[in-house]
């Protein structure tokens, strides 16, 4: 009885919060509605200058509703916010390039919640931009490493006479549950093909430090994500490599802005009021004025068409960890994604397809699903892919069956293995917790899959026989897609990761490129010239978000997330480790910058 008044009583709970959240969100939809109808729309005047203020975490798409930006963290304040999707970014850049009323670009940058590959698109991008002849200047009071890289292309960098730079070169430094686990008596039950020295994913669990398998792989390609770094630093700001190397050693750029200055890492020490007196001189703004300035998500809404035609080009978006059943923005689910895929291939207007690719995998069984699909679609239209920060294990699986795949150097791709896991709880829950538990069943392993006894010797042989098939339909399947013997797959898969510079040399990617490179790579293949964009899968609202999301956990973490800023990666990796279910091709560790 006293059981079931505290589901009931969760229940009202539940279900009050949940109508609480819509009454809010009804009548900031009206508020919003009424303010957008008075509002005067936005115009583009001559001589503005594009503010592109990139301190957040940067989404592939651009969310279909600022107000789903604005109530995550349960800040009610129902302003409207600029965080652009990296499709916006990078269309505002390459429209602003040609478009009369824009002068240049202002970017003022502390920190880039992004992957090194998302911020080397970008970079590239503002490279293009450059040709036109137009401004591009920095400003921070501190700059990131990650920030720095971008701002390189910038024909001015400057930074707050106080302010620091940190260059510092890059570390992984993954957290391990060995001994918490011993505490505790629970047992991580492992499955890995006995050669997947590499799928580290799992090691957490049963090591105390980074095996030697891991920490060499790791280590290659840090420095092959490093070295690129380095050498785009190095030929923005005419410094050595070896310069870079040595102060990124020496920690010297973060305590003392004059050395960043007299070495050329920057090009003036201001403070803000004098970046708005150059912003004034770059555009023959008089000193009485006001400089025209227009962020990220208003030029979305204003800016030049880019592209125009009946016929279509498909851009679909698999961000995310890969999971069986119905995704989200932040996971890619194989009915949802799959469901994409058939309307982009029964599409007669789509005559080519993009997937971009940002996963770590996940699912074997649900990246299967998914690739058949894309193997379906690839019959019928030029299938292109598009990787992104990472494309490994899953996201690999899911790309193999592509006509053609790019990827950035600094992609993390590969990681062709997997694994396992089933716990043992039996040991927490009967001498830590006092609880026992008994079984009737009608069959020989009934009870299969128990988190409370350990697998007999039998299950963990099914379980390896399993995982081992698993392992040889997934390199079977990259050596016939990529034409690889598999003596060779083999010798590059084991669960290994690999940047996209190296992936290229091994054949497990065709080109080096972004996102654009792919869109103009598959109009080639589909001998179109004016085409306009279609992306799937559709985005939610708001009120759709809502209905499909557990409501308090969807809350919850918003609340996690905006409390704990860059430190909610470590959270989250522990949070998709607890995901973990079934035969996982996903990739061996996390990435943190």
């Amino acid at each position: 009885m006293k059981s079931f008044f505290k589901t009931l009583f969760a229940s009202f709970l539940g279900s009050a919060l949940l109508l609480v959240i819509l009454f809010i969100v009804l009548v900031t939809s009206l508020i919003s509605s009424i303010t957008s109808s008075t509002e005067t729309k936005v115009t583009l005047k001559p001589q503005t200058v594009l503010y592109m203020n990139l301190n957040y975490e940067i989404p592939d798409r651009t969310s279909p509703n600022s107000l789903g930006m604005v109530l995550s963290g349960m800040n009610f304040n129902f302003t409207e916010t600029d965080m652009a999707g990296m499709n916006d970014i990078m269309n505002n850049i390459k429209a602003a390039a040609n478009d009369p009323n824009i002068s240049g670009i202002f970017l003022e940058l502390s920190t880039i919640m992004t992957s090194y590959a998302n911020i080397e698109e970008i970079r590239n991008q503002l490279i293009e931009f450059k040709k036109s002849g137009k401004f591009i200047i920095s400003y921070a009071e501190a700059y990131s490493q990650d920030a720095y890289y971008l701002a390189t292309v910038s024909d001015k960098i400057y930074m707050l006479a106080d302010g620091v730079l940190d260059i510092h070169g890059l570390a992984s430094q993954p957290m391990f549950y060995k001994h918490l686990f011993e505490k505790l008596d629970i047992e991580m039950q492992i499955i890995r093909p006995e050669n997947n020295r590499f799928k580290s994913a799992v090691e957490p669990y049963f090591l105390d430090k980074m095996s030697e398998a891991n920490r060499e792989q790791t280590s290659v390609l840090w420095n092959s994500v490093w070295n690129k770094i380095c050498n785009d630093i190095s030929i923005s700001r005419n410094i050595s490599v070896d310069k870079i190397n040595q102060f990124a050693d020496d920690l010297t750029l973060l305590f003392d802005s004059e050395a960043a200055l007299d070495n050329n890492f920057i090009d003036g020490l201001k403070y803000r009021d004098e970046i708005i007196s150059e912003l004034h001189n770059l555009t023959n703004t008089a000193d009485n004025k006001k400089v025209n300035i227009i962020k990220n998500t208003q030029y979305a809404k204003v800016r030049p068409e880019l592209y125009e035609g009946e016929d279509k080009i498909a851009i679909i978006y698999a961000s995310g960890q890969i999971i069986d059943g119905e995704g989200d923005e932040t996971t890619i689910g194989s009915t949802t994604l799959s469901e994409a895929l058939r309307q982009a291939r029964t599409d007669k207007k789509v005559k080519a397809i993009v997937m971009r690719v940002n996963s770590p995998g996940g699912s074997a069984v649900a990246s299967e699903v998914i690739r058949r699909e894309v193997e379906l679609a690839a019959k019928e239209k030029p299938f292109i892919v598009s990787m992104g920060n990472y494309a490994a294990s899953g996201g690999y699986w899911i790309s193999s069956s592509s006509d053609y795949i790019f990827a950035d150097p600094t992609t993390l791709t590969g990681s062709i293995g997997v694994f396992g896991t089933v716990p043992n709880l039996e040991g927490f829950m009967t001498d830590k917790i006092g609880l026992s538990f008994d079984v009737v069943k009608t069959n020989e392993n009934s009870d299969f899959g128990s988190i409370v006894k350990p697998m007999t010797p039998y299950q963990l042989k099914m379980m390896q026989k399993h995982v081992t098939n698993t392992y040889d339909d997934f390199i079977t399947l990259v050596s016939t897609e990529r034409g690889l013997s598999k003596t060779f797959v083999d010798s590059i898969a084991q669960g290994r990761v690999w940047s996209g510079a190296d992936a290229i040399e091994i054949g497990l990617v065709d080109e080096l490129g972004g996102i654009e490179k792919a869109v103009s790579y598959a109009a080639e293949k589909a001998n179109i010239q004016t085409y306009s964009i279609k992306e799937y899968p559709k985005q939610e609202d708001i009120f759709e978000s809502l209905i499909k999301t557990e409501t308090q956990e969807y809350y919850t973490k918003s609340i996690i997330k905006n409390n704990l800023g860059e430190t909610y990666q470590y959270f989250e990796a522990i949070e998709r480790l607890n995901k973990i279910e079934g035969v996982q091709a996903l990739m061996p560790f996390y990435v943190f910058n």
